[in-house]
């Protein structure tokens, strides 16, 4: 077949798990992909027979693990490219797809992203204090500089101590931090693939354990065990295939990582990922013509409730350092100018790491369809998907109703 060197890229399928509290049921990884993936190509109408590519992205398991799982969809010989990229692990399985597509490489790439993970809180990728050989040593270096390093779980640590710097540089308070947990929580009550489906007042919230000061267990995300999948085509797939009324294009999308921006103020805030979020939001506006007023749903990556509002900011949607108050005026969640995390986010819906982004991408598909049920945001056009992960990389993703 005789390719174009660019084409369009679209979603015509995806499909995902109940994300789950680990050890809760009696399955592996590959049985978390074989759901998974046949319901994305299920929801396509697309044999796995026609699928030339598979991009699987997943942290915790071993080489070639992405091979294991596919081979439950089928035995095809296509190629299967494994990939980890922290956090950020789905959307960059995602990403992969696309430019296999955009690039005429191939007319139908499966995007997977799963995660088996134990019960606990994640580690910083080395022993407490001792981040010399870790990917994030860096990042761990200004935070142990700034604020020490104290006894308590890492990620949650530097993500607290960005908070703090929050609050004491922008006058942002703790019930601001705990109106996020409280948003998320709700919107996962209308989610039946959400991990945790109980709604809290920000009382409560801020009444749970405290994880890291000022944030408490309700504020952060789970570890979880779970798979989702998209199943991305080009246009010219679209067409022979009749998919225009399910197809959801990708209107631009952007990966950064960290650059001295990062590093350079000696901020937490800025270590844990606002400026290179901040740059890939900048990238898919410029690519697609479209701004933050555009969009009408986000899934974006509230690993914690700071991130939340840290990522506010780096899409534009506030002011630096006004994100508390926009989180406390209601405008981002139904009624709102943005719903953001419909699905309930990371905090309440579940972090299977491999799996996020792809299960950010479901849920926006499924809102550009009308197809989200009770979650469903009224009239949703354009959707943006923000993934991150420490070490580090960030992925916006614009989709757009075809």
């Amino acid at each position: 077949m005789t390719r174009e060197t660019t084409t369009k890229a679209y979603v015509v399928g995806v499909g995902m798990t109940r994300f789950e509290k680990p050890e809760t049921r009696d399955w592996q990884y590959w049985d978390m992909v074989r759901e998974a993936g046949t319901a994305a190509l299920a929801d396509a109408g697309v044999p796995y027979a026609l699928v030339e590519q598979a991009a699987v992205g997943y942290c915790f398991q071993a080489s070639t693990a992405g091979q294991r799982a596919v081979y439950e969809l089928g035995l095809t010989g296509i190629p299967v490219y494994n990939l980890n990229n922290n956090c950020a692990t789905g959307s960059t399985a995602l990403m992969t797809a696309r430019q296999f597509v955009e690039g005429g490489i191939a007319d139908c790439v499966l995007a997977l992203g799963f995660e088996k993970m134990s019960r606990g809180s994640l580690g910083g990728g080395s022993g407490a204090g001792d981040f010399s050989t870790s990917p994030v040593a860096r990042h761990y270096g200004i935070m142990a500089a700034a604020h020490g390093f104290e006894a308590s779980p890492p990620t949650a640590q530097i993500f607290g101590n960005a908070a703090r710097e929050h609050m004491e540089r922008y006058g942002t308070t703790e019930v601001q931090l705990a109106a996020v947990g409280a948003k998320n929580h709700q919107h996962s009550a209308n989610n039946p693939y959400a991990q945790f489906q109980d709604v809290y007042t920000v009382d409560e919230i801020l009444a749970a354990k405290t994880v890291h000061r000022p944030l408490t267990k309700l504020q952060c995300s789970p570890t979880s065990d779970g798979a989702a999948a998209a199943l991305v085509v080009s246009e010219r797939f679209v067409d022979a295939h009749g998919l225009r009324g399910r197809a959801v294009e990708i209107a631009a999308q952007a990966m950064t990582t960290d650059t001295e921006e990062s590093f350079a103020s000696g901020s937490c805030i800025d270590a844990v990922g606002r400026p290179m979020s901040r740059a890939a939001a900048r990238q898919v506006y410029e690519r697609s013509g479209l701004g933050i007023e555009d969009v009408d749903v986000i899934e974006l990556h509230d690993c914690f409730s700071i991130n939340e509002l840290l990522t506010y900011e780096a899409l534009g949607m506030c002011e630096e350092g006004a994100s508390g108050k926009l989180v406390e005026s209601g405008a981002t969640t139904y009624g709102g100018r943005w719903i953001v995390n419909p699905s309930g986010g990371l905090i309440s819906k579940g972090h299977p790491l491999g799996a996020t982004g792809l299960a950010q991408t479901a849920e926006l598909v499924w809102q550009l369809r009308g197809e989200a049920g009770a979650r469903q945001v009224t009239g949703a056009r354009v959707g943006l998907a923000h993934n991150i992960g420490l070490g580090g990389a960030a992925v916006v993703t614009l989709l757009r109703r075809a």
